[in-house]
Protein backbone atom coordinates (compact mmCIF):
# COMPACT_ATOMS: atom_id res chain seq x y z
CA UNK A 1 0.00 0.00 0.00
CA UNK A 2 2.85 2.60 -0.69
CA UNK A 3 1.78 5.80 -1.95
CA UNK A 4 -2.05 5.00 -0.77
CA UNK A 5 -3.39 7.86 1.72
CA UNK A 6 -6.83 7.93 3.94
CA UNK A 7 -8.09 11.75 4.85
CA UNK A 8 -10.52 11.90 7.47
CA UNK A 9 -12.66 14.70 6.73
CA UNK A 10 -14.21 16.48 4.19
CA UNK A 11 -13.96 20.27 4.78
CA UNK A 12 -11.51 22.65 3.36
CA UNK A 13 -8.33 21.34 5.14
CA UNK A 14 -9.40 17.72 4.28
CA UNK A 15 -9.86 18.74 0.88
CA UNK A 16 -6.97 20.60 0.36
CA UNK A 17 -4.44 18.18 2.07
CA UNK A 18 -6.13 15.58 -0.50
CA UNK A 19 -6.03 18.14 -3.07
CA UNK A 20 -2.19 18.63 -2.84
CA UNK A 21 -1.57 15.39 -1.80
CA UNK A 22 -3.10 13.21 -5.00
CA UNK A 23 -1.15 16.32 -7.35
CA UNK A 24 2.07 14.83 -5.95
CA UNK A 25 1.18 11.05 -7.10
CA UNK A 26 -0.53 9.47 -4.39
CA UNK A 27 -3.52 7.07 -4.27
CA UNK A 28 -6.05 9.47 -1.74
CA UNK A 29 -9.19 8.43 -0.42
CA UNK A 30 -11.30 11.15 1.60
CA UNK A 31 -13.52 10.06 4.29
CA UNK A 32 -16.64 12.58 4.96
CA UNK A 33 -19.08 11.74 8.26
CA UNK A 34 -21.90 14.11 6.63
CA UNK A 35 -20.83 16.05 3.26
CA UNK A 36 -18.22 18.41 2.52
CA UNK A 37 -18.47 21.84 4.34
CA UNK A 38 -21.12 20.55 6.70
CA UNK A 39 -20.21 22.33 10.01
CA UNK A 40 -17.47 25.29 9.66
CA UNK A 41 -15.77 24.65 6.22
CA UNK A 42 -18.86 25.82 4.30
CA UNK A 43 -20.71 28.36 6.95
CA UNK A 44 -17.72 30.53 8.01
CA UNK A 45 -17.33 33.98 7.79
CA UNK A 46 -14.86 33.58 4.35
CA UNK A 47 -12.28 36.77 5.94
CA UNK A 48 -8.81 35.90 3.98
CA UNK A 49 -6.96 37.41 6.69
CA UNK A 50 -3.62 37.80 7.24
CA UNK A 51 -4.04 40.81 9.81
CA UNK A 52 -3.91 40.60 13.38
CA UNK A 53 -2.67 37.19 12.91
CA UNK A 54 -1.14 35.32 16.41
CA UNK A 55 2.64 35.86 15.14
CA UNK A 56 3.07 31.98 15.35
CA UNK A 57 0.68 31.65 11.95
CA UNK A 58 2.43 34.74 9.96
CA UNK A 59 4.30 33.02 8.04
CA UNK A 60 2.15 30.15 7.17
CA UNK A 61 -0.90 32.90 6.56
CA UNK A 62 1.88 34.93 4.23
CA UNK A 63 1.93 31.92 1.91
CA UNK A 64 -1.71 31.34 1.87
CA UNK A 65 -2.37 34.70 1.12
CA UNK A 66 -0.11 33.94 -2.47
CA UNK A 67 -1.81 31.11 -2.86
CA UNK A 68 -5.61 32.92 -2.30
CA UNK A 69 -4.30 35.71 -4.68
CA UNK A 70 -4.00 32.73 -7.95
CA UNK A 71 -6.73 30.38 -6.38
CA UNK A 72 -8.23 29.55 -9.64
CA UNK A 73 -4.94 27.90 -10.54
CA UNK A 74 -5.04 25.93 -8.08
CA UNK A 75 -8.97 25.04 -7.92
CA UNK A 76 -10.40 26.24 -11.36
CA UNK A 77 -12.45 28.85 -9.53
CA UNK A 78 -11.64 32.27 -7.86
CA UNK A 79 -13.70 31.15 -5.16
CA UNK A 80 -15.42 34.77 -5.04
CA UNK A 81 -12.34 35.84 -3.49
CA UNK A 82 -12.15 39.88 -3.55
CA UNK A 83 -8.77 40.96 -2.21
CA UNK A 84 -10.34 44.42 -1.34
CA UNK A 85 -8.65 44.78 2.07
CA UNK A 86 -9.11 44.28 6.09
CA UNK A 87 -9.89 47.41 8.14
CA UNK A 88 -9.34 46.59 12.11
CA UNK A 89 -11.23 49.84 13.49
CA UNK A 90 -9.77 51.60 16.80
CA UNK A 91 -12.82 53.80 18.82
CA UNK A 92 -10.56 55.17 20.99
CA UNK A 93 -6.82 56.86 21.87
CA UNK A 94 -6.44 53.43 23.84
CA UNK A 95 -7.69 51.06 20.70
CA UNK A 96 -4.77 53.17 18.74
CA UNK A 97 -2.42 52.78 21.72
CA UNK A 98 -3.25 49.04 21.03
CA UNK A 99 -3.03 49.10 17.32
CA UNK A 100 0.46 50.91 17.45
CA UNK A 101 1.74 48.23 20.02
CA UNK A 102 0.67 45.71 17.45
CA UNK A 103 2.37 47.15 14.09
CA UNK A 104 5.62 48.21 16.02
CA UNK A 105 5.89 44.10 17.01
CA UNK A 106 5.02 43.21 13.81
CA UNK A 107 7.62 45.20 11.96
CA UNK A 108 9.97 43.90 14.68
CA UNK A 109 10.05 40.41 13.34
CA UNK A 110 10.08 41.53 9.95
CA UNK A 111 6.63 42.11 8.35
CA UNK A 112 5.30 45.10 6.69
CA UNK A 113 1.72 43.61 5.49
CA UNK A 114 0.33 45.73 8.40
CA UNK A 115 -0.03 49.40 7.97
CA UNK A 116 -1.14 51.99 10.44
CA UNK A 117 -3.38 54.54 9.15
CA UNK A 118 -5.04 57.64 10.72
CA UNK A 119 -8.61 59.09 10.89
CA UNK A 120 -8.57 60.51 7.43
CA UNK A 121 -7.57 57.24 5.50
CA UNK A 122 -9.67 55.01 7.81
CA UNK A 123 -12.23 57.84 6.63
CA UNK A 124 -11.58 57.68 2.98
CA UNK A 125 -11.47 53.47 3.20
CA UNK A 126 -14.47 53.27 4.84
CA UNK A 127 -16.84 56.36 4.36
CA UNK A 128 -20.02 54.99 6.02
CA UNK A 129 -17.87 53.97 9.62
CA UNK A 130 -19.04 56.05 12.95
CA UNK A 131 -17.04 59.20 13.44
CA UNK A 132 -16.23 58.48 16.72
CA UNK A 133 -13.33 56.10 14.70
CA UNK A 134 -10.11 57.56 15.33
CA UNK A 135 -7.96 55.49 13.14
CA UNK A 136 -7.40 51.70 12.05
CA UNK A 137 -4.92 48.79 11.32
CA UNK A 138 -4.83 47.95 7.47
CA UNK A 139 -3.62 44.90 5.42
CA UNK A 140 -4.59 46.10 1.82
CA UNK A 141 -3.97 42.48 0.69
CA UNK A 142 -6.33 40.68 2.12
CA UNK A 143 -9.99 40.20 1.86
CA UNK A 144 -12.71 37.76 1.63
CA UNK A 145 -14.12 34.55 -0.10
CA UNK A 146 -17.35 32.98 -0.91
CA UNK A 147 -16.85 30.04 1.70
CA UNK A 148 -18.92 26.98 0.36
CA UNK A 149 -18.25 28.30 -3.05
CA UNK A 150 -14.90 27.44 -1.97
CA UNK A 151 -15.62 24.16 -0.49
CA UNK A 152 -17.28 23.59 -3.61
CA UNK A 153 -14.28 24.43 -5.86
CA UNK A 154 -11.48 22.27 -3.83
CA UNK A 155 -13.87 19.40 -4.02
CA UNK A 156 -14.26 19.62 -7.49
CA UNK A 157 -10.74 19.83 -7.63
CA UNK A 158 -9.98 17.04 -5.82
CA UNK A 159 -12.23 14.81 -7.93
CA UNK A 160 -10.99 16.21 -10.91
CA UNK A 161 -7.44 15.04 -9.94
CA UNK A 162 -8.28 11.39 -9.13
CA UNK A 163 -8.79 11.35 -5.51
CA UNK A 164 -12.11 9.39 -4.25
CA UNK A 165 -13.97 11.37 -1.83
CA UNK A 166 -16.56 9.21 0.23
CA UNK A 167 -19.38 11.06 1.80
CA UNK A 168 -21.71 9.29 4.05
CA UNK A 169 -19.06 7.68 6.32
CA UNK A 170 -18.14 7.56 9.73
CA UNK A 171 -14.85 6.53 11.34
CA UNK A 172 -14.94 4.36 14.19
CA UNK A 173 -11.14 3.79 14.52
CA UNK A 174 -7.51 3.76 13.55
CA UNK A 175 -5.67 0.45 13.86
CA UNK A 176 -2.08 -0.40 13.19
CA UNK A 177 -1.38 -3.08 10.66
CA UNK A 178 1.57 -4.24 8.91
CA UNK A 179 3.02 -0.91 6.30
CA UNK A 180 0.67 1.33 7.66
CA UNK A 181 -2.70 2.09 9.39
CA UNK A 182 -6.27 0.90 8.79
CA UNK A 183 -9.13 3.32 9.45
CA UNK A 184 -12.67 1.49 10.29
CA UNK A 185 -15.66 2.72 9.77
CA UNK A 186 -19.50 1.70 9.49
CA UNK A 187 -19.02 1.39 6.00
CA UNK A 188 -15.72 -1.13 6.13
CA UNK A 189 -11.87 -0.30 6.51
CA UNK A 190 -9.86 1.68 4.31
CA UNK A 191 -5.98 1.16 4.44
CA UNK A 192 -3.20 3.31 3.84
CA UNK A 193 0.41 4.30 3.94
CA UNK A 194 -0.54 7.59 5.95
CA UNK A 195 -3.70 8.76 7.39
CA UNK A 196 -4.50 12.76 7.93
CA UNK A 197 -6.77 13.61 10.86
CA UNK A 198 -8.73 16.70 9.33
CA UNK A 199 -11.76 15.73 11.32
CA UNK A 200 -12.54 19.43 12.71
CA UNK A 201 -14.49 19.52 16.20
CA UNK A 202 -14.39 15.66 16.08
CA UNK A 203 -10.67 15.57 15.23
CA UNK A 204 -9.67 14.92 19.04
CA UNK A 205 -11.56 11.75 19.39
CA UNK A 206 -9.67 10.36 16.90
CA UNK A 207 -6.32 11.44 18.19
CA UNK A 208 -7.89 10.32 21.98
CA UNK A 209 -8.69 7.25 20.26
CA UNK A 210 -4.98 6.53 19.43
CA UNK A 211 -3.49 7.77 22.55
CA UNK A 212 -2.81 11.35 21.47
CA UNK A 213 -4.51 13.10 24.98
CA UNK A 214 -4.94 16.76 22.86
CA UNK A 215 -6.16 19.23 24.59
CA UNK A 216 -8.71 20.73 22.41
CA UNK A 217 -12.00 22.15 22.94
CA UNK A 218 -15.00 23.08 20.78
CA UNK A 219 -17.03 26.56 19.66
CA UNK A 220 -20.39 27.59 17.96
CA UNK A 221 -19.30 31.15 16.32
CA UNK A 222 -22.55 32.93 15.06
CA UNK A 223 -22.96 34.74 11.81
CA UNK A 224 -26.01 36.70 10.79
CA UNK A 225 -26.83 38.38 7.44
CA UNK A 226 -28.68 41.14 6.30
CA UNK A 227 -31.65 42.04 3.56
CA UNK A 228 -29.68 43.44 0.21
CA UNK A 229 -28.30 47.04 0.27
CA UNK A 230 -26.62 49.74 -1.61
CA UNK A 231 -22.91 49.39 -2.05
CA UNK A 232 -21.13 51.44 1.11
CA UNK A 233 -18.62 49.21 1.99
CA UNK A 234 -15.60 47.53 -0.20
CA UNK A 235 -13.08 46.56 2.79
CA UNK A 236 -13.51 43.58 5.44
CA UNK A 237 -13.82 45.05 8.92
CA UNK A 238 -13.14 44.12 12.32
CA UNK A 239 -12.62 46.28 15.42
CA UNK A 240 -9.95 46.92 18.07
CA UNK A 241 -11.93 46.41 21.56
CA UNK A 242 -14.82 44.40 20.15
CA UNK A 243 -15.40 41.03 18.65
CA UNK A 244 -16.43 41.85 14.73
CA UNK A 245 -16.06 40.54 10.88
CA UNK A 246 -18.19 42.75 8.83
CA UNK A 247 -18.27 42.19 5.13
CA UNK A 248 -20.69 43.41 2.25
CA UNK A 249 -21.25 40.92 -0.70
CA UNK A 250 -21.70 41.01 -4.64
CA UNK A 251 -24.99 40.65 -3.99
CA UNK A 252 -25.35 43.63 -1.43
CA UNK A 253 -26.04 42.02 1.78
CA UNK A 254 -23.71 41.99 4.53
CA UNK A 255 -22.25 39.16 6.32
CA UNK A 256 -21.66 39.59 10.50
CA UNK A 257 -19.72 38.02 12.40
CA UNK A 258 -16.35 37.71 14.69
CA UNK A 259 -16.64 35.11 16.86
CA UNK A 260 -19.76 35.58 19.31
CA UNK A 261 -20.53 32.23 20.28
CA UNK A 262 -23.85 30.13 20.11
CA UNK A 263 -24.47 26.71 21.75
CA UNK A 264 -23.46 23.14 20.72
CA UNK A 265 -23.48 19.79 21.55
CA UNK A 266 -20.76 18.14 19.96
CA UNK A 267 -21.93 14.08 20.24
CA UNK A 268 -25.01 15.30 18.56
CA UNK A 269 -23.81 17.84 15.75
CA UNK A 270 -25.96 20.32 16.48
CA UNK A 271 -25.39 24.30 17.43
CA UNK A 272 -27.85 26.92 18.26
CA UNK A 273 -27.91 30.74 18.42
CA UNK A 274 -27.42 33.26 21.18
CA UNK A 275 -29.65 35.52 20.44
CA UNK A 276 -28.79 37.41 23.62
CA UNK A 277 -24.90 37.28 22.14
CA UNK A 278 -25.95 37.83 18.80
CA UNK A 279 -27.80 40.68 19.78
CA UNK A 280 -24.16 42.28 21.11
CA UNK A 281 -22.75 41.74 17.92
CA UNK A 282 -25.53 43.71 16.42
CA UNK A 283 -25.07 46.89 18.81
CA UNK A 284 -21.22 47.07 17.75
CA UNK A 285 -22.43 46.89 13.61
CA UNK A 286 -24.90 49.45 14.29
CA UNK A 287 -22.05 51.46 16.87
CA UNK A 288 -20.13 51.70 13.77
CA UNK A 289 -22.33 51.98 10.96
CA UNK A 290 -25.25 53.78 12.50
CA UNK A 291 -26.82 53.81 9.18
CA UNK A 292 -27.56 50.01 9.68
CA UNK A 293 -29.74 50.79 12.39
CA UNK A 294 -32.84 50.25 10.56
CA UNK A 295 -32.09 47.29 8.63
CA UNK A 296 -33.30 44.00 8.71
CA UNK A 297 -31.21 40.77 9.31
CA UNK A 298 -32.86 37.89 7.68
CA UNK A 299 -30.74 34.56 8.57
CA UNK A 300 -29.18 34.12 11.49
CA UNK A 301 -26.89 30.75 12.14
CA UNK A 302 -23.65 29.36 13.84
CA UNK A 303 -21.44 26.31 13.34
CA UNK A 304 -18.82 23.68 15.40
CA UNK A 305 -14.95 24.18 15.43
CA UNK A 306 -12.37 23.13 17.34
CA UNK A 307 -10.64 25.58 19.53
CA UNK A 308 -7.39 25.03 20.97
CA UNK A 309 -5.83 25.85 24.46
CA UNK A 310 -3.74 28.65 22.59
CA UNK A 311 -6.26 29.45 19.74
CA UNK A 312 -3.85 28.32 16.94
CA UNK A 313 -3.69 25.05 15.51
CA UNK A 314 -2.36 21.50 15.44
CA UNK A 315 -0.31 20.56 12.67
CA UNK A 316 1.95 17.48 12.83
CA UNK A 317 2.56 13.83 12.89
CA UNK A 318 1.03 12.26 15.73
CA UNK A 319 3.51 11.47 18.64
CA UNK A 320 1.49 7.81 19.36
CA UNK A 321 0.74 6.72 16.06
CA UNK A 322 3.47 7.16 13.19
CA UNK A 323 2.04 7.93 9.82
CA UNK A 324 -1.47 9.75 11.34
CA UNK A 325 -0.84 13.36 10.78
CA UNK A 326 -3.01 15.73 12.42
CA UNK A 327 -4.74 18.57 11.29
CA UNK A 328 -7.39 20.46 13.25
CA UNK A 329 -8.05 23.02 15.99
CA UNK A 330 -7.73 25.72 13.73
CA UNK A 331 -10.31 27.51 16.52
CA UNK A 332 -12.28 29.85 14.41
CA UNK A 333 -9.39 31.14 11.96
CA UNK A 334 -8.33 28.73 9.74
CA UNK A 335 -10.64 29.30 6.06
CA UNK A 336 -7.39 31.38 4.89
CA UNK A 337 -4.67 29.04 5.85
CA UNK A 338 -6.61 26.23 4.18
CA UNK A 339 -4.53 25.88 1.02
CA UNK A 340 -1.44 26.25 2.22
CA UNK A 341 -1.68 24.31 5.89
CA UNK A 342 -3.01 21.34 3.56
CA UNK A 343 0.16 21.76 1.14
CA UNK A 344 2.22 21.32 4.32
CA UNK A 345 0.11 18.30 5.48
CA UNK A 346 0.40 16.49 2.10
CA UNK A 347 4.24 17.20 2.64
CA UNK A 348 4.12 15.55 5.86
CA UNK A 349 2.18 12.61 4.78
CA UNK A 350 4.68 11.84 1.89
CA UNK A 351 8.22 12.69 2.22
CA UNK A 352 7.66 12.97 6.35
CA UNK A 353 8.82 16.32 6.65
CA UNK A 354 7.84 19.89 4.98
CA UNK A 355 9.47 23.59 4.76
CA UNK A 356 6.52 25.65 5.28
CA UNK A 357 6.19 27.10 8.62
CA UNK A 358 3.85 24.57 10.93
CA UNK A 359 6.48 23.54 13.44
CA UNK A 360 4.84 25.72 16.21
CA UNK A 361 1.53 23.45 15.49
CA UNK A 362 3.18 20.08 16.49
CA UNK A 363 0.98 17.90 18.84
CA UNK A 364 2.86 17.63 21.48
CA UNK A 365 2.90 20.88 22.72
CA UNK A 366 -0.99 20.32 24.13
CA UNK A 367 -0.48 16.69 25.10
CA UNK A 368 0.29 16.95 29.04
CA UNK A 369 2.99 15.06 30.16
CA UNK A 370 2.80 12.61 32.87
CA UNK A 371 4.90 12.83 35.88
CA UNK A 372 7.89 10.71 36.73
Amino acid sequence: MPDRAVIIGGGLHGLSAALHLRRMGWDVTVLERRYSGRHSSGINAGGVRRLGRDVREIALSQIACEMWHRIESLVGDDCGFRPTGQVKVAESEADMAQLRARAAEVRALGWTHEELVDQAETRRLLPAVAPHVVGALVCRGDGAADPMRTVIAFRKAVRAAGATLIEGVAVQGIARIPGGLRVETDHGAFDGARVANCAGAWAVEIARGVGDAIACGVKASMMMVTERLPRFVDPTVGATARPLSFKQTDAGTVVIGGGRQGRCDVAKEVSVVDFRNLAAGARTVTDLFPRLGDVRIVRTWSGIEAKTPDEVPVIGESPACPGLIHSFGYSGHGFQLCPAAGAAVAELMARGATNLPVAAFAPARLIARKAA
